[in-house]
């Protein structure tokens, strides 16, 4: 009897590990060279969706411009299409007096899919969703995303990027202060 005990302790504790080796795994389950050629795509998609819905654009003055930026969550290729699931971050921002100034911003989880350009053998992006806000928002999420990447899903996203591609491209040192637009 003890060696049965023996041996279902064993098993539940390969078991356990085989469970987190594979939840571990999740992370580096994203293609990368697949995910460097869509990227361009959504993100692209992103600041041209996000354009005009600013506070900042209210204001000529500042020059305000979108900057977004994705994470790859979920990374699917078949019969020339792909299905992303991305979290994805747009920041508004514009300049006044040698600042950069924040404006606003948002950070959504999306699901994306882009087909294959065979103009250019680049990707468009085809369809996107993302979840409802409030009532249905975690079901949604949980209907398409694999558990890894539902678990990532509102966890805080890096700006530092953006706010380093905002200065150039308004002609500001790399120090230039953020203020609050």
């Amino acid at each position: 009897m003890t060696s049965v005990r023996i041996w279902v302790t064993g098993a539940g504790a390969v078991a356990v590990l085989v469970a987190a080796g594979a939840w571990a795994r999740g992370s580096s389950a994203v293609d990368a060279g697949l995910w460097a050629e869509v990227r361009p795509a959504i993100e692209a998609r992103l600041v041209t969706q996000a354009a005009g819905t600013g506070y900042g654009e209210t204001m000529p003055s500042l020059r305000s411009r979108w900057f977004c930026r994705a994470e790859a969550l979920d990374l699917l290729e078949s019969g020339g299409q792909v299905h992303a699931g991305v979290d994805t971050l747009c920041l508004e921002y514009g300049v006044r007096g040698g600042a950069l100034v924040e404006c606003g911003g948002a950070q959504i989880a999306q699901v994306v899919r882009l087909r294959r350009d065979t103009a250019d053998g680049g990707f468009r992006v085809v369809a996107e969703a993302e979840a409802p806000d409030g009532a249905g928002y975690a079901e949604w999420n949980e209907e398409h995303f694999s558990p890894y990447a539902e678990s990532r899903i509102d966890r805080p996203m890096e700006s530092a990027g953006l706010r380093t591609a905002a200065r150039a491209h308004f002609g500001l040192p790399a120090n230039a202060p953020v203020r609050d637009c």
